[in-house]
């Protein structure tokens, strides 16, 4: 007399679907697996012989053998489908007492801050520069040929096809340094300079570097949005510092967190208002920073043109504790899409940045970078910046001139002595956002001061860049900026 087939040991309840896509041995195999991490199955239990689950469950056997052939081999099960089976010791899922809260989709607390700034908007790209966008340099006037020769000849002769440093091109890093100290009265030495992708990734590095979730940070208000992204996607707290005549208002921001850990400044030419700090509040500074063991992030975006005299000296270049992080930038200078900056860090740093670097993106293009070092070598840097200076002047009396003739006390502008803009300071009680907005249907793009701004500003305001726009175009762009304006 012929026995029934065992039954399936009890918790083992194998309901397969012959109708689905996945395989009946796949099925199988994943209702053991289950069984086994949910202790359902205790280990030691001996399961069916291959012959008795398969009539149990109305599969051919090679179904089950290939089954537990491949619990076996994972460890779940013990012995082999022909000579008896055993489930074996392995670790078994916690039960679940409560649904675990699940995030709802899409980013972080941390993300949704970042995604709500200003600069967000830049993510989705730029339309072609018209006027008053600010920070574009005079495209139409770079020595394209010149830069195509330098390219070619480095193609030609000493292409640069491998892995870099990711500090940097060693060339480029000592033109670099060469450069900073006679021009900007920087303490640097070529060991000192880590290449960037543009100013933008260097304060991000040195907020990775420096700073950790929570640390309280000094920000210029109102001031650059493209640092405040990247402090604030270091996790930072950002103490929004006011800025007057005289730069960042040092003695306020120490009443206001006195243990911050960073402050972000541009002393050279405060961005958005274009003012410079004066020789008391950069010592008060860096007093501060010695004091504290603080970190000063000095941005000198655009300091090379500055028209009644020569550029200052940076903070850096006063600081001797060690506590300055300077940021410069190549992107202002000779084009945008160029992509190159740079940071000069303490000696002790140096290793801390070149790896946050090599995390980052693992170095800049190097053929980029050594055309760049060809560049400043060969003294056509030094050239074209005189240029510009020169060029720069003369736009920014075009716009003032403009404006004046044009739009009288409609917008008050005050000529600047450095950078490529100023302010253009509306009636009290004006919006600025909306009249930026007026403008920007009339084909003219100046970004209201507010944007910039934590704290609403007392006085609204437009940012004019001029330094890339041909005179013609500047007047244009004046005309109608007074119809955005009316009256």
């Amino acid at each position: 007399m012929r026995r029934p087939p065992a039954k399936p040991p009890a918790g083992l309840f194998l309901p397969l679907d012959h109708a689905a896509a996945t395989p009946l041995y796949r099925q199988l195999y994943t209702g053991v697996r289950e069984a086994i991490l949910a202790g359902r199955v205790a280990p030691g239990s001996g399961l069916p012989s291959s012959r008795a689950l398969a009539a149990e469950l109305g599969v051919s056997r090679n179904t089950v053998i290939l089954a537990f052939d491949q619990l076996a081999a994972e460890g779940y099960v013990e012995g082999t489908a022909r000579s008896g089976t055993r489930v074996a010791a392995v670790p078994v899922k916690p039960p679940v007492l409560e649904r675990p809260r699940r995030r709802g989709p899409g980013p972080s607390v941390r993300g949704r801050a970042i995604a709500a700034t200003p600069m967000a908007a830049l993510s989705r790209g730029q339309t072609p520069a018209v006027p008053f966008r600010a920070g574009v340099p005079a495209l139409d006037r770079f020595p394209v040929s010149l830069w195509s020769r330098l390219t070619a000849r480095r193609w030609r002769h000493h292409p640069a096809l491998e892995y870099g440093d990711p500090a940097g091109y060693a060339p480029l890093r000592d033109a670099i340094a060469e450069y900073v100290r006679v021009a900007r009265g920087a303490r640097c030495l070529a060991g000192q300079v880590i290449v960037t992708g543009g100013s933008q990734q260097g304060v991000d590095l040195a907020a990775r570097v420096l700073l950790d979730p929570g640390d309280a940070v000094w920000m210029e208000d109102p001031g650059y949005t493209g640092a405040r992204t990247a402090l604030l996607a270091a996790g930072a707290r950002l103490v929004p510092v006011p800025v007057d005549a005289d730069g960042l208002a040092v003695d306020q921001a120490e009443r206001m967190a006195p243990d911050a850990r960073m402050a972000y400044a541009s002393p050279s030419h405060q961005f958005p208002l274009g003012v410079t700090m004066s020789a008391g509040r950069r010592l008060a500074l860096l007093r501060w920073a010695a004091r504290a063991g603080a970190w000063v992030l000095e941005d000198d975006y655009d300091s090379e043109f500055r028209y009644d005299a020569r550029p200052l000296a940076s903070l850096q270049g006063m600081d001797e504790e060690g506590r300055v992080i300077y940021v410069g930038t190549f992107s202002k200078t000779l084009f945008p899409a160029l992509r190159l900056g740079y940071l000069i860090v303490p000696p002790e740093l140096v290793e801390a940045f070149r790896a946050a670097r090599a995390v980052s993106d693992r170095h800049s293009p190097t053929m980029d970078q050594a055309v760049l070092a060809d560049f400043l070598a060969g003294g056509h840097f030094a050239r074209h910046v005189r240029r510009m200076r020169r060029l720069y002047a003369e736009r920014q009396d075009v716009l003032v001139d403009a404006v004046r003739r044009g739009l009288g006390d409609r917008l008050r502008v005050v000529p600047s002595a450095a950078g490529m803009h100023l302010v253009g300071w509306l009636e009290h009680g004006q919006d600025d956002a909306e009249v930026s907005a007026r403008a920007a249907a009339l084909g003219v793009e100046a970004a209201p001061l507010s944007r910039y701004a934590m704290k609403r500003p007392e006085r609204g305001g437009l940012l004019l860049g001029w330094a890339g726009y041909a005179p013609e175009a500047i007047r244009e762009g004046v005309e109608r900026l007074g119809a955005a304006l009316g009256r």
